[in-house]
């Protein structure tokens, strides 16, 4: 197996609380990996580390390729600026010359699909729009390593669909993608390895199939024992 992303003992909090402890993680090469669990266990911390967004208090990280990175929504994005201006300005920080860009705008345009919205500033923009133009940059900046936190799930199902078909497209291609998700069925349809995370904790690493199917067992039993609680 060839490894693009290897972590090892990585270590961060905020203030006294510690979020992640001491965590190995590897990511292969060429494959479609998500990080699974529920809200607060660490899951976009793990992503910020990974992208430069946050430095670790301690640990090692190697990465052997170019990211590219869809975090937070309105990340990188100046809400003064059109979508159009400002495909432009993501390509600049992602170190993409006006030239470059050039050549890769209409893709971005077809993929975005928000017609005349495009021209109009950012901060006129429903979550959805903007998720629509910051994942159809994210993909056509010819990253080695597409990093992708939840922020698909504000959009409407027709895209996001869109969206999990593009990632296996890119994997074919030979990339890589990295991804936080609640969704356990499109994990199942389009990932190949499952990270499960839970308070801060890698709990399983593997075969996507086998941690989402023990990730289900784990939040039944957890649901049964709240209800007899409340009994």
């Amino acid at each position: 197996m060839k490894v693009i992303i290897e972590a090892r003992q990585l270590s961060t909090g905020y203030g006294k609380k510690i979020v992640l402890k001491d965590q190995n993680i590897v990511i292969p090469k060429n494959k479609i990996t998500v990080i699974l669990g529920p809200n607060g266990c660490g899951k976009s911390t793990m992503l910020k580390i990974i992208t430069g967004v946050l430095t670790p208090t301690s640990g090692s990280m190697v990465i052997n390729g170019k990211i590219s990175a869809l975090l937070e929504l309105g990340s990188g994005f100046n809400p003064e600026y059109s979508g159009y201006e400002n495909i432009f300005l993501n390509g600049m920080v992602l170190g993409f010359s006006r030239e470059e860009m050039e050549e890769r705008v209409q893709d971005v345009i077809d993929f975005a699909d928000i017609g005349d919205h495009l021209y109009q500033p950012v901060k006129t923009y429903s979550s959805g729009m903007f998720v629509r133009l910051a994942f159809a940059v994210a993909i056509n900046v010819d990253p080695d390593i597409l990093i992708v936190d939840e922020a698909l799930a504000v959009g409407d199902l027709e895209f996001q669909l869109k969206c999990m078909e593009k990632f296996t497209e890119i994997k074919n291609s030979g990339k890589t993608i990295l991804f936080v998700s609640h969704d356990v069925n499109s994990i199942r349809r389009f990932c190949d390895r499952t990270f499960w995370l839970q308070h801060g904790k890698v709990v399983e690493y593997g075969d996507t199939m086998d941690v989402t199917t023990n990730y289900e067992n784990f939040l039944k039993k957890k649901s049964l024992k709240t209800v007899d609680r409340e009994n």
